[in-house]
């Protein structure tokens, strides 16, 4: 009787910042949820931010690399340079690549270095946000390149596949794997509202997100400047940080308005809030949708991207348009004054969640597109 062994394979995830947004959190799930039996783990990462630490801490070997998000030629060649030699040092079987910076070099070294497999991750595209029309033109032909040196590409919605599909060559590449996440880890209302210096009594709107422009706050905030006694909550840090405080003082929502700033294991904290707001104008799934709605919460966010892919129903959660604070504000205020509804719709979400949103739904899915890109 022979008993059957596995090959370990070596998966070397690559990413461009090593803050703690949707894309690395989908990286640390990945990265921590692989079957060690399998795979050895190790990811490469720019800076040195909340995902590096916490993959140390898990025991992850973390490579760092002189990776920024803003584009320069030398800087290019030069992380260019470093990835290469890392894929020739450790000669990964895998190659997980996320992020649009981390894709095209990441795509360009796997290339060079022979990568049996080199498998990116689509969180979203940065053609989606505001930009002058040449400017999204160029940035589509490098998501196209990029697509191109990846032997298979994983989108996180059918929203975004969709988006790129039409491009030459490219259809046959991609396929949709929803993110998931882990059961969720609640702390009481009370502590939570205690960590994050909310009013023990008050109605909190929340969101998680960086502040940068496609995640919408600026409309949330036009929205609270049309209700009375509303909160909201804003975990999360980001290049609109100055620009968002300056427009809560212009409509003297400083009391009602509180930045919460980065929070470590900030989905525990999402019992202080008694509804979730997701304003995006471009989203690619919106992994807090999942994390909210794993907590039981009712959720309003815009119809965009992804999202309609978690709510599908009008039982599951209320969509809005994005950019249009009117339309918020009514929502907002329609669950506001009607308890019933808003348990009925957190209750409901998170069964959806519960059953199609998973972890480990997830994990199988991508282990199961790593065999088959091997054997290709």
């Amino acid at each position: 009787m022979t008993r059957s062994t596995h090959v370990r394979h070596r998966v070397l995830f690559v990413i461009t910042k090593s803050n703690w947004g949707g894309a690395q959190r989908y990286v640390f799930d990945m990265a921590t949820g692989l079957d060690p039996a399998r795979y050895s783990v190790a990811v490469a990462l720019g800076g040195d931010g909340l995902l590096a630490r916490r993959l140390r801490e898990v025991g992850i070997p973390v490579h760092q690399l002189p990776m920024e998000r803003d584009v320069r030629l030398v800087g290019e060649l030069r992380v260019l340079s470093a990835l290469y030699r890392l894929l020739r040092r450790e000669r990964p079987d895998i190659v997980h690549l996320n992020s649009s910076k981390a894709g095209g070099l990441g795509g360009v070294a796997a290339r060079l270095a022979r990568v049996p497999a080199i498998i990116f991750t689509g969180h979203g595209w940065a053609f989606n946000e505001d930009r002058p029309r040449w400017h999204a033109l160029l940035i589509r032909f490098f998501v196209w390149v990029t697509l191109l040196l990846a032997h298979r590409t994983i989108c996180v919605s059918h929203a975004i596949c969709e988006q790129v599909a039409e491009l030459p060559l490219v259809r046959g590449r991609l396929i949709t794997i929803h993110n998931g996440i882990p059961p969720a880890r609640l702390r009481d209302r009370a502590e939570a509202r205690s960590i994050l210096s909310l009013p023990p009594d008050a109605f909190v709107v929340g969101t998680i997100a960086e502040l940068h422009p496609t995640k919408g706050h600026r409309y949330l905030i036009e929205a609270l400047n049309q209700l009375s006694a509303v909160h909201a909550c804003f975990i999360g840090e980001g290049e609109l940080r100055e620009t968002l405080a300056d427009q809560v003082a212009a409509h003297d929502l400083s009391a009602r308005v509180h930045f919460a700033g980065l929070v470590r294991d900030a989905p525990e904290l999402l019992g202080a809030f008694d509804l979730f707001v997701l304003p995006s104008i471009s989203e690619a799934l919106g992994l807090v949708v999942l994390e909210a709605g794993a907590a039981g919460l009712p959720v309003i966010a815009s119809r965009v991207g992804g999202i309609p892919e978690i709510i599908s129903r009008p039982e599951e959660g209320v969509l809005v348009p994005p950019r249009d604070p009117h339309a918020l504000a009514a929502a907002i205020e329609a669950l506001r004054s009607d308890p019933t509804r808003r348990s009925a719709l957190g209750r409901t979400l998170q069964q959806r969640v519960h059953e199609v949103f998973t972890r480990e739904r997830m994990i199988a899915e991508t282990e199961a597109l790593y065999r088959a890109t091997k054997s290709d």
